[in-house]
């Protein structure tokens, strides 16, 4: 398939080629504009190449959407655990004095008003999921008709005594990719 550099280059030749005489001053705008289509065109294509699509698709979107997952998985385990304690001090109000009772029902019950933020929180996450996946998608779409293939997955970073102290310290991990609590403690003890 040629380039479409490429062929509005041939249509603007083959324009110039038709015409008689000299080029109008609206013909020689309209020709300054098909090059300037044609850059626009071919430094496009040459971003969209550059573009390491399979890095967004088989890692960024899928780390983005499992860290938000475990976000909400965190929240809901927290919220629950609100909740209990709630339960907890609203079983214990009847036996107080009646205004230390009001005071703590009063207080559960601004709690319990207070935890809708998990619901609210799973709401916007969600949208932002599907936000991640459309973002996806169009740029999967984009390059499928550029003909560009994605390129291999690279591979994993070893890691290396001189690394580990870094990949330990990246924060809250996946379960499945954090750090054990003896490599805290071995990291910990490197200190000394």
């Amino acid at each position: 398939m040629p380039e479409t550099a490429d062929v509005v280059e041939q249509v603007v030749r083959q324009v110039l080629t038709s015409i008689n005489g000299d080029l109008t001053p609206t013909e020689t705008l309209l020709l300054g504009e098909l090059e300037a289509l044609s850059g626009e065109i071919a430094r496009a294509k040459r971003e969209i190449s550059a573009l390491s699509i399979g890095d967004i698709k088989d890692s960024h979107i899928p780390v983005a959407t499992d860290e938000l997952d475990a976000v909400l998985a965190h929240t809901a385990e927290a919220t629950n655990e609100i909740l209990d304690c709630c339960e907890k001090l609203e079983s214990l109000a009847p036996s107080l004095p009646e205004a230390p009772s009001g005071i703590v029902n009063d207080a559960v019950t601004r709690i319990y008003e207070a935890c809708s933020f998990q619901d609210i929180t799973g709401q916007r996450i969600a949208k932002v999921v599907t936000a991640l996946k459309a973002i996806e998608g169009r740029l999967m779409r984009v390059t499928d008709r550029f003909g560009h293939a994605a390129p291999p997955p690279a591979e994993p970073v070893a890691i290396t005594p001189e690394t580990e102290g870094r990949a330990l310290a990246n924060g809250p991990q996946m379960p499945a990719n954090a750090s054990s609590q003896a490599e805290i403690d071995s990291l910990l003890a490197s200190f000394d």
